[in-house]
């Protein structure tokens, strides 16, 4: 009997550790295709407000608006949708913003990542992220004088709160990504499939504003 009820706490046990690392998993359809997006659960602020606002519709129809080659494409600025061609982009949100959920060197700006734009450290010392506005990192190799060099600024942005660990660095030389966001900007998800159409997104033709010639739409974002 004591093995029995032993055993089913054990079970009872397990099942709240999957509940608890149950991942929320959401879909991007695009006018260039799909992307399913995984959020983590290391930034419970930034997976719940991504989800709130995906359930509500509220970036159905909204553009790509800020396109830079080999580093990010960013959207979710609510002024974008049925924006003018020579419309001013990229201050638009929900009247809020989200505290910041830095979790360097563990959740880091690697190819794919999800993560909240923000304002300028002038205009927001906190470093709060914007309510609806995000980026998906595309990024590119560093040299090892860069990724030093980079790295010795996180450091320095940090107020030396910040290491950045030599295993990273090597990363870097490697693998593509933007570093010099690292421990300054929220990560709060990756993309797990589609990865194919950041890359189209990303290699669009801009205007002098990094806004795509030809709009690129997030047609809908559903939760699964």
């Amino acid at each position: 009997m004591k093995k029995i009820l032993f055993l089913l706490s054990m079970l009872a046990l397990v099942s709240v550790s999957a509940k608890k690392e149950k991942l929320t998993t959401v879909e991007m359809l695009t006018s260039k295709g799909k992307i399913v997006l995984r959020l983590y659960n290391e930034t419970p602020l930034h997976r719940d407000n991504f989800v709130k606002l995906a359930k509500k519709g509220y970036f159905n129809d909204l553009l790509f608006h800020r396109v830079i080659e080999d580093f990010m494409i960013q959207g979710g600025d609510p002024d974008s949708r049925d924006a003018a061609p020579d419309a001013h982009l990229g201050e638009g949100g929900p009247g809020y913003t989200i505290e910041a959920e830095f979790r360097f060197p563990k959740l880091y700006h690697k190819r794919g990542v999800l993560a909240a734009a923000r304002e300028g450290d002038n205009v927001n010392p906190e470093k709060r992220s914007a309510g609806s506005q995000f980026y998906i990192v595309w990024g590119r190799t560093f040299t090892r004088d860069e990724i030093n060099r980079i790295a010795d600024q996180v450091e320095r942005n940090s107020g030396g709160t910040l290491t950045f660990p030599d295993e990273l660095k090597q990363y870097y030389l490697h693998h593509p990504g933007t570093p010099h966001l690292d421990g300054s900007y929220t990560v709060f998800g990756e993309v797990v499939k589609g990865i194919e159409v950041v890359n189209a997104i990303q290699q669009a033709p801009t205007d002098r504003n990094d806004r795509p010639l030809e709009d690129i739409k997030i047609l809908s974002v559903s939760v699964k």
